[in-house]
C-alpha cells in the first residue's frame, strides 16, 4: 500500500509517517519501480503499535524500547514491565503536577468577580505576580509526551 492508504487505515498524516520512518521508529518500506514507498501489513501493525503508546503518553525513547523488546518474544518479561513501572511513575507525577496546576488557575478563577474591568481583573492581576510562583509550583515537563527536562 501506498502512503496515503497507510496514512488513512492507521489513523496518523503522511508527515508523521515519515517521521517515523526518519527517526527510525517504523522501518523504511520498500520501493516499487516508479519510486513510491510500498508498505506491508507489518507497517501498519507497527504504526498502530506507535499509536496506541503516544495515546499512553509514552515518549519515543520508550517506544522504541518497547519495540526493541517486543522483537525478543522469549525474553524475560521483566524489561517491558521495568519500563511501565517508570511510565506509571511518570504519570503519577503528572498527575501531581496538573492538580497543582488546577488548584493554580481555580484560586486565579476566584479573584475574578463581576462588574469589574479588565484593568481590575483579579485574574490578570494574579497571573502577573504568579508568574514566579508558578514557574517552582508546576514541573518542568508540563507539555503532554515529555519526560523531564530537555525532552521538549
Amino acid at each position: 500500500m501506498k502512503i496515503g492508504e497507510i496514512s488513512k487505515r492507521a489513523g496518523i498524516p503522511v508527515e508523521t509517517v515519515r517521521y517515523y520512518e526518519k527517526i527510525g521508529l517504523l522501518p523504511e518500506p520498500d520501493r516499487d519501480a516508479s519510486g513510491y514507498r510500498s508498505y506491508r501489513q507489518a507497517h501498519l501493525e507497527r504504526l498502530l503499535f506507535i499509536k496506541r503508546c503516544r495515546n499512553l503518553d509514552m515518549a519515543q525513547d520508550e517506544i522504541r524500547e518497547l519495540i526493541r523488546l517486543a522483537e525478543e518474544p522469549e525474553a524475560d518479561c521483566n524489561g517491558v514491565d521495568a519500563l511501565l513501572t517508570r511510565h506509571l511513575s511518570h504519570v503519577r507525577e503528572r498527575l501531581k503536577e496538573l492538580a497543582s496546576l488546577e488548584r493554580t488557575l481555580v484560586t486565579l478563577q476566584a479573584a475574578c468577580s463581576d462588574g469589574r474591568t479588565v484593568s481590575e481583573c483579579g485574574i490578570l492581576g494574579g497571573l502577573t505576580s504568579e508568574l514566579e510562583e508558578l514557574d517552582t509550583t508546576v514541573g518542568d515537563n508540563h507539555v503532554p509526551g515529555t519526560h523531564g527536562p530537555g525532552h521538549r
